[in-house]
């Protein structure tokens, strides 16, 4: 898990718009460790030696923006984020450096994400060349997933709450498959339950 991110011109997009309907609350925001989710999801990033980070916001932004204080991340706001996960996935990829070659598409409410995952899913990419890297836990596949460049205009052609499942679907094909041990690529969080789960394995 050696290489030097930075140096392969691999950025990231954290989504972290959403209203967080179901949850009744801002998840984004909810503490784990004693620190805002969101903020551990964007420190991984940061962490992971990404060439850009981009950070989308949109329902609470003011108070996700207040909790990402100090961070080295670009931040922008999404103001049709009521659209759905799709039109996150627009606003992060229209403000990254046009050198950037390939991002990970990164959910807001995956707080047990670690820099390490992140970069093993860039080495694959170098190491493969394929436009879709995706980490799949035991069969199920989980998030980030990291989309090149080539497959950017598609990206954001998408409508309403997939984000980038459909191209995933469309590619199946041409998806480079990476097998994790690490849970935390299908843990995220719809609900009070999964947040007491979550708290509960890491508190």
């Amino acid at each position: 898990m050696g290489t030097e991110a930075k140096n392969a011109r691999v950025g990231a997009v954290v989504l972290a718009a959403g209203g967080s309907a179901r949850m009744g609350q801002p998840k984004q925001l909810l503490p784990v460790g004693g620190r805002p989710m969101v903020r551990l999801v964007t420190e991984a990033a940061v962490s992971a030696g990404l060439a850009q980070v981009v950070v989308v916001i949109g329902a609470h932004a003011d108070a996700v923006r207040t909790a990402l204080a100090g961070l080295p991340v670009e931040i922008v706001l999404n103001e049709a984020w009521e659209e759905g996960l799709s039109s996150s996935v627009r606003t992060g990829l229209r403000a990254l450096h046009p050198g950037i070659q390939a991002a990970l598409l990164v959910l807001g409410d995956q707080p047990a994400l670690t820099a390490d995952l992140l970069r093993f899913l860039v080495d694959r990419y170098l190491a493969t060349g394929a436009p879709i890297v995706a980490p799949f836990h035991h069969g199920q596949r989980g998030n980030p997933v990291l989309f090149d460049r080539a497959l950017f205009p598609e990206l954001s052609a998408v409508e309403g709450d997939r984000g980038g499942r459909a191209l995933i679907d469309r590619y199946r094909d041409r998806v480079e498959r990476v097998d994790v041990e690490d849970a935390a690529v299908i843990l995220d969080i719809d609900s009070p339950q999964d947040y007491e789960g979550i708290v509960g394995d890491t508190g």
